[in-house]
C-alpha cells in the first residue's frame, strides 16, 4: 500500500469524522468504496476491531506493514485528546508533504540513473553489434596495415563484449546486487551525506523530514522522548538516526534538545539555533514546522539546480563516449580514402 494511498485514506477518514459520522460507520463506508483489495482488507479488519470494542490505535498495531509507529502514536494521542479528526487531518497533511518531498528527491536521483541506463544500452549495442562488423571491412580494404591505436582499442572492447556477453551480464548483475546490498549499509548513508552537491540535497531532505515528523508528533500531544524515538525510526538515514539517538539520551538525562543536536555535528547550525529559540519561547512545535518549511523549499531549489547541472553533464558524457566510438571507426576510413587517392 503506497504512502500516497495511505495519505488519501487518512484525509477521507478525517473528513468523515469531522462531518459527524461515527468512526465504525466511516470505516465501513471507506471499505465499501475502496478498490484496492489489500487496503479494503485492512479497513475491514479495523472495522471489526472497533465493533469488538477496541480502539482504532489497537487495530492499527495489527498492520505494522501499513501503519508505522508514527501513525499509531499520533492516532493514539488523538484518541486520548478526543480530537481524532484533527489529528487525522494533521497526519494526512504530514504524509502528503513527506511524499511530495520524497518524490522530488527520487526524481533528482532517478533522472541521471535513467539517462545513464539508456546511454549504456546504446553504447553496449554499438560495441557488440556495430563495431565488430567494421573489423573485417578494415582488414580487407587496408590490406593488413595496422589500424590506429584508438580503433584497435575499440575493436578489442567490442569483440570482448560480444564474445564474453555472458561474463559481462553476470558481472553487471553481480555489481547491481552488490550495489543494492551496499545501499542498506551504514557506510552508504555516510557516503550519501558527503557526496558533492547530492549530499547537500540528501541532508536537507533528512532535516526537513526530522523537523516535520518531530513537530507533528509534539503538536499532536506525543511526549518529547517517545517523539524522538519515533522520529529516529522514520529518519531514513542511519547517521541521522544515530544523532537523534544521542539527542534522546541526553534529553532523557535532563538536557534540552538544541544543545545535544548541535553537538552531533550532523544537522546544519541553523536547526539547533531555531530549536533553541523555540524552546525558550515555548513554541517548539511551531518552530519545527518553520524549519521543515524552510528546508522543504531548499530541497525544491536543490532539486531544480541539480537537474539543471546534471542534464548538460550527462549529454557531454554521452556525446563523448559515442563520439569516441565514431571517431575510432572514422580514422581507418580516412586512411582508406587517402590510399585510394
Amino acid at each position: 500500500i503506497s504512502r500516497a494511498a495511505l495519505a488519501h485514506l487518512t484525509r477521507q477518514l478525517a473528513i468523515l469524522l469531522r462531518a459527524g459520522m461515527p468512526l465504525m460507520r466511516s470505516l465501513e463506508v471507506l471499505a465499501k468504496q475502496e478498490r484496492n483489495p489489500r487496503l479494503q482488507a485492512v479497513l475491514t479488519s479495523l472495522t471489526e476491531t472497533i465493533r469488538e470494542g477496541g480502539r482504532l490505535s489497537d487495530g492499527l498495531r495489527c498492520h505494522p506493514g501499513v501503519f508505522d509507529r508514527l501513525y499509531v502514536a499520533m492516532v493514539k494521542a488523538g484518541e486520548a485528546a478526543g480530537a481524532l479528526d484533527i489529528i487525522l487531518e494533521r497526519l494526512a497533511r504530514f504524509l502528503e508533504k513527506a511524499e511530495k518531498v520524497k518524490g522530488k528527491v527520487r526524481a533528482a536521483l532517478v533522472y541521471p540513473f535513467m539517462v545513464a541506463l539508456v546511454a549504456g544500452g546504446i553504447v553496449t549495442a554499438l560495441m557488440m553489434f556495430v563495431v565488430p562488423r567494421f573489423e573485417a571491412v578494415f582488414a580487407t580494404l587496408l590490406g593488413g596495415q595496422r589500424l590506429p591505436l584508438l580503433t584497435e582499442a575499440v575493436l578489442v572492447a567490442g569483440n570482448f563484449m560480444r564474445d564474453q556477453a555472458l561474463v559481462v551480464l553476470l558481472t553487471a548483475g553481480a555489481a547491481a546486487v552488490a550495489g543494492m546490498a551496499f545501499m542498506r549499509t551504514r557506510a552508504y548513508d555516510w557516503c550519501m551525506l558527503r557526496l558533492p552537491v547530492l549530499g547537500d540535497l540528501v541532508l536537507k531532505s533528512a532535516v526537513a523530514r526530522f523537523s516535520r515528523t518531530f513537530g507533528t508528533l509534539l503538536t499532536s500531544g506525543v511526549a518529547i522522548l517517545p517523539a524522538l524515538l519515533i522520529t529516529r525510526e522514520t529518519s531514513g538515514n542511519s547517521c541521522v538516526a544515530d544523532a537523534i539517538t544521542s539527542v534522546h539520551d541526553r534529553v532523557e538525562a535532563g538536557e534540552t534538545v538544541a544543545a545535544p543536536l548541535a553537538a552531533t555535528r550532523v544537522f546544519p547550525d541553523l536547526v539547533p539555533g531555531m530549536i533553541e529559540v523555540g524552546e525558550e519561547t515555548g513554541a517548539l512545535p511551531e518552530m519545527l514546522g518553520r524549519i521543515a518549511d524552510t528546508y522543504d523549499e531548499e530541497v525544491d531549489n536543490a532539486v531544480t539546480g541539480l537537474t539543471v547541472l546534471i542534464e548538460p553533464v550527462m549529454i557531454v558524457v554521452m556525446a563523448g563516449v559515442v563520439g569516441t566510438i565514431v571517431i575510432s571507426l572514422f580514422l581507418p576510413i580516412v586512411r582508406i580514402i587517402q590510399s585510394l587517392t
